[in-house]
């Protein structure tokens, strides 16, 4: 009877051991999970982060609305759980944000039209939210890219622009110029 009571209390010690190395071992599992989802965070975080003081050097973001753009990273979690899903679609508005304002700055050195790509990305800073709790699913699945897209410039260059305004208002001048004079010659014939 001893031996029986000495098996069990052994028995049920091992499997209280075997227990707590599990759990110990989950916990570590999820610390190791938690510690690799913010170092992706950051790394988003920064690599956004630098970019928009990149653009800011360039003097296409004005310095006081730096932080602005960078609470569209930094805003991103207020109100949305931390899991994969999320930070995942947090890479990606942001991926898209960068490549459009990257893409628009390349085509707006070509072709003059950097003060256009300013005053679009002013205009993208006023609709921005003022609040952190308005940073939330809604604002990253449908507004910001709606807001994204807006900031796409024409591809003419600034110039062709100008000469076209110039043409269309010697053409206006001319075309009134020749109504007055075909008018005059109307009211000479109504005589």
């Amino acid at each position: 009877m001893s031996y029986v009571v000495f098996v069990s209390i052994t028995l049920l010690i091992t499997i209280l051991g075997v227990y707590v190395v599990i759990e110990n071992n989950r916990k570590k599992a999820r610390e190791a999970e938690k510690r690799v989802f913010n170092e992706r965070l950051k790394e988003i975080s920064s690599h956004f982060k630098s970019k928009i003081s990149e653009f800011v050097n360039y003097k296409l973001i004005r310095p006081k609305h730096a932080p602005q753009f960078n609470a569209i990273v930094g805003n991103f979690f207020v109100v949305q759980a931390h899991n994969d899903d999320n930070l995942e679609a947090l890479e990606r508005v942001t991926d898209q944000l960068l490549a459009t304002i990257g893409k628009e700055l390349n085509k707006c050195r070509e072709n003059g039209n950097m003060d256009l790509l300013a005053d679009q990305l002013f205009m993208f800073v006023s609709e921005l939210p003022s609040a952190g709790l308005a940073y939330n699913k809604a604002f990253y699945s449908e507004i910001l890219p709606a807001l994204i897209s807006r900031i796409q410039t024409p591809d003419t260059p600034a110039q062709a622009d100008t000469q076209e305004a110039v043409q269309n208002e010697e053409e206006s001048v001319t075309s009134n110029e020749s109504d007055d004079s075909s008018t005059h010659q109307q009211k000479a014939a109504a005589l």
